[in-house]
């Protein structure tokens, strides 16, 4: 029985679930598992139910002597044999606790970008030499860090964060075509996300100026900061404006989602997979994502939705286009999209590799 110790935070219940779920099935599992977090009180009774050993605190400070002190009497305490570290925090002071001890040191990483070989502060991190391996939540990932790794590159290991479809299924989808006054035939184009550089939304947004003026097409842009100066310039400049209707941040977007035709993706850089097209292919919406590393993972172009260069708006508006033109064709990358989640991207799948890689580095 491999005891491990993991340090995260799992204060979101939503967002953590994924994480959190697997390591309630390494529990089942039979393995020791011990958890350092100040969980959701849902995911804390799960945790206990599943025999996890929760402790009520996190480390906030990074290379804080008391916090490294207690963490490495714990590892000691306890005799653990895998410390796993989830945050940079985490990933900082659990290294420094652990690096004198037996334990294996596995990191996770799930954003790509922001490693240099170059830096120094990435040596203590994700390049320091005491850590054994690093979960990556994509390929795309796992590529990125055996670039910068100079020495054991197969350090990097492809372990996505599984998922339960079940998870995201909506009782009731949320009428938003009537509460907008929409048209019911209308075909309508969904992105939930905060307005970051790195989520491209101009680029969306002038994709959606590209389509015909009389196409019933609405676009929802659902979360913080998408009415900025430059988006709302780009929206005046297309002419379209009573077909973009920007719904700020909503606690619960899931039953809008499923009633949506099409999600859009328009990200640029960094991520790895994101979450929020998981969810909305969960729920048989067709999913149209640009080909950045990580992401492009999620989709098999023309079969599970429709992949479009980064950037390149006219062709991201020819992709809207095809699916409008054609629905039993979006339907039916609805359809793919969530056998593709439910056969691909899977909390056992994840909970199986996780447990070879303890044991591998164990043995």
């Amino acid at each position: 029985m491999i005891r491990v110790l993991v340090i995260s935070e799992y204060k979101d219940f939503h967002s953590t679930r994924p994480e959190a779920n697997t390591f309630i099935g390494l529990a089942n599992e039979g393995m020791d598992v011990h958890v350092m977090s100040w969980p959701d009180p849902r995911l804390k009774s799960a945790f206990i139910e599943a025999g996890i050993t929760v402790v009520d605190w996190h480390p906030e400070k990074k290379f804080d002597k008391k916090e490294i002190k207690r963490i490495r009497q714990y590892i000691v305490d306890h005799r653990i044999e895998v410390v796993h570290l989830f945050n940079g925090t985490a990933i900082v002071n659990g290294i420094q606790a652990a690096k004198k001890t037996s334990a294996k040191i596995v990191l996770y990483r799930g954003f790509i970008g922001h490693i240099n070989w170059y830096d120094p502060s990435a040596y203590f991190k994700y390049l320091h030499p005491a850590v054994d391996a690093i979960m990556c939540n994509a390929k795309g990932v796992e590529e990125y860090l055996r670039k910068q790794l100079i020495f054991g590159k197969d350090k990097a290991r492809t372990i996505n964060k599984g998922h339960d479809i079940d998870w995201y299924k909506v009782e009731e989808k949320r009428d938003i075509r009537e509460e907008l006054g929409i048209p019911q035939e209308s075909f309508l184009l969904v992105n939930t996300s905060n307005n970051r550089r790195m989520k491209g939304i101009p680029y969306l947004l002038k994709a959606f100026n590209q389509l015909p003026a009389y196409s019933p097409v609405h676009l929802l842009l659902i979360g913080r900061g998408m009415d900025d100066a430059k988006n709302l310039e780009i929206v005046k400049q297309g002419g379209k404006g009573d077909k973009i209707h920007f719904l700020g941040f909503q606690e619960d977007v899931l039953p809008i989602v499923a009633d949506c035709d099409a999600f859009v993706l328009s990200s640029l850089w960094g991520e790895s997979i994101t979450k929020a097209v998981i969810e909305a292919m969960s729920l048989g919406v067709a999913p149209i994502i640009t080909d950045i590393s990580g992401n492009k993972e999620l989709v098999v172009d023309g079969i599970s939705g429709l992949v479009t260069p980064a950037r390149d708006f006219k062709t991201m508006a020819k992709a809207i286009q095809k699916l409008f033109n054609d629905r039993e064709l979006c339907e039916a990358l609805g359809r793919n999209a969530k056998k593709h989640i439910e056969q691909n991207l899977n909390t056992k799948q994840t909970i199986a590799k996780l447990k070879a890689l303890y044991e591998e580095l164990t043995s």
